[in-house]
Parts: C-alpha cells; structure tokens; sequence
C-alpha cells in the first residue's frame, strides 16, 4: 500500500486496523447506538399504548431495524465511513482501492454486521479479524472494504521537497485563493511520499493533483514542467505568500510603519504620534532675553508750569 491521500483525503498506506482497536470502536458505537434506541423505544411505547399487540410489535420491530441497522448504515454513508467509534480510535473505513466508501458498501457491511455481531454476539466477526491477514471481517470482505488507522505518527524527516531552482519566482501571479483545503493536502502527502511510490503510480497521481490546481488556478502549468515539480513550486510560493503575511501582520519592534496607503491630503491617522514640545535651557532663555530689546515706557506727564496761586486752605 501507498502513502497518498485520495481525492476525499483518505490516506493510503495506513495500517489497517487490528482487533482491539476495532472492538473499542464497535463497543462505542453500539454504546450509543443501545442509548438512542431504549429513547426511541420508551417514547414509542408512550406514543402508541392504545394500539393492539400486533402493531406494537410491528412498531418495535421497525424502530430495531431503523436504529440498529439503518442508523450506522446511514452514518458511515454520509462520513465516509467515520462512524464516533472509529472517529473516536482514529479510524476509517476504505475501500480495498483506498477510496472512499459508498451507500452500496455501508450497506453491506451493515447487513452483514447483524448476522455476524448481533445474532452471534460478535463471535463470528471476532474470528474473521483474527484470520484475516488484514484484520477483516466478513462484512468487509464482501463489501470489499477495509479498516484503517487514520492517525499515524508524522516523521520528522518528510519534509516537503524543495522546488527546482530555475522555477523561482514562476507562479508570483497565480491566483491559489480558489485551491481548497484538501487538495493543498493531497499535494503535501504526495510530495512527502513520492520516493516511496512505484514510478508510474507516482507520475498518475502528481499528473492528476496538478490538473486539479490548473483547474483550480484558470492559469496552465508552465510547458515543459514536470507534473511534480509543478506542485512543488506552487506549494512553495504558497508557503512563501504565507510567510509575507505573517510577518507583515507582526512588525518587528522598532520598525519605522511606512507611509499608509491612500493617505492624500487632509487625511488624519488614528493613531497620532503625540508631540513632545521641546525643552529649552535655562540659560539659553537669558541669552535670547538679553538679546531682544524691550518696548519702550509710555513718556510721564510733563509737570505743570508756576503760576504763584495757592489754594486757600
């Protein structure tokens, strides 16, 4: 088995899931599954106490086969196979190609679950696991599926592979804002794992992710670039993009800010810095009092002539 992520982000080459792992899973899942089904069933039997027996047996039966037979069947359906046991243990359920499970395959392994877990208390599925060389009960088996482990220690050293040099600063003005999620996923798996990969499973896969990022992108790839060097310059100028944003959104202390965009005339910033005025030495003040001349005093009255008359007293 592979390590590649499918198109529905199942990882291939996973481990598949043993026997206690899976028995955990299942114990939770019919946990919750016991719990749901005596709610419904209390609520019915408060719902339908005038009906006969025979309708009361018709309703018991159709809420068992609903609850315990169509509800898993319905949650791998719409999970892809991610029941709360297996999310729970960290594990999936795969078809044998490492794609992603259908309605036709929850189906079967339903079916076949009530024969092989419910009627026989798990007996049977409990020895096709153990002579299953991958763990596999009969379920599995004819609905040509598989269980996995989904969580995996990461390596340390699978690292992205660096992009050829003379594809620097090729896919400046690509536009990746429409790339979603997983196929930025599915394009980090495979280039961490394209060594271990057979050559031509590795040259199918790399040319499928980058028909996806052209069809993504609206731009084509260069002419004449491999398919997996293509992906590695375009993860590596989205890195590079991601990089810019974070350290312009955190400056370094100290950093004079430039001048703000669209500041024109008459633009005041919010945030002012405020202005210290300056201090002046004393004797600087003396200097400068010194040196200015002072206005001139209004002239007194002049005082007024003798005229020899006195004021009687």
């Amino acid at each position: 088995m592979s390590g590649v992520v499918t198109g529905d982000a199942v990882v291939l080459g996973l481990q598949p899931a043993r026997l206690p792992s899976r028995a955990l899973a299942l114990v939770i899942d019919l946990a919750v599954i016991m719990v749901v089904y005596m709610a419904i069933s209390l609520g019915l039997l408060l719902l339908t106490l005038s009906l006969d027996e025979a309708a009361l047996a018709a309703v018991n039966v159709a809420a068992f086969v609903l609850v315990l037979v169509g509800a898993p069947i319905a949650v791998e359906t719409l999970t892809h196979g991610r029941s709360l046991g297996k999310l729970a243990c960290g594990l999936r359920v795969v078809r044998d190609d490492g794609g992603p499970i259908r309605f036709r395959h929850a189906l079967v392994r339903g079916a076949m679950g009530v024969v092989e877990i419910l009627m026989t208390s798990g007996v049977v599925a409990v020895v096709a696991s153990l002579v299953s060389e991958r763990g596999r009960r009969l379920g599995d088996v004819f609905a040509g599926t598989l269980v996995v482990r989904e969580r995996v220690a990461t390596s340390a050293g699978m690292m992205l592979p660096p992009p050829p040099p003379w594809l620097a600063g090729r896919f400046t003005g690509l536009d990746l804002s429409a790339v979603p999620d997983g196929l930025w996923l599915e394009v980090r798996q495979y280039l961490t794992r394209m060594r271990q990969l057979d050559p031509a499973i590795g040259q199918r896969m790399a040319a499928r992710l980058a028909d996806e990022l052209v069809t993504r992108t609206g731009a084509p790839a260069p002419p004449g670039v491999p398919a997996a060097a293509y992906l590695a310059g375009v993860v590596a100028e989205r890195q590079a993009r991601e990089a810019r944003r974070a350290f312009s959104a955190h400056p370094a202390p100290g950093a004079v800010p430039g001048p703000v965009p669209g500041a024109g005339a008459g633009f005041v910033p919010t945030h002012s810095v405020p202005t210290v005025p300056p201090t002046v030495p004393t004797a600087s003040v003396a200097s400068v009092a010194s040196v200015v001349p002072t206005a001139p005093s209004a002239p007194a009255d002049p005082p007024a002539p003798a005229t020899g008359f006195a004021p009687p007293a």
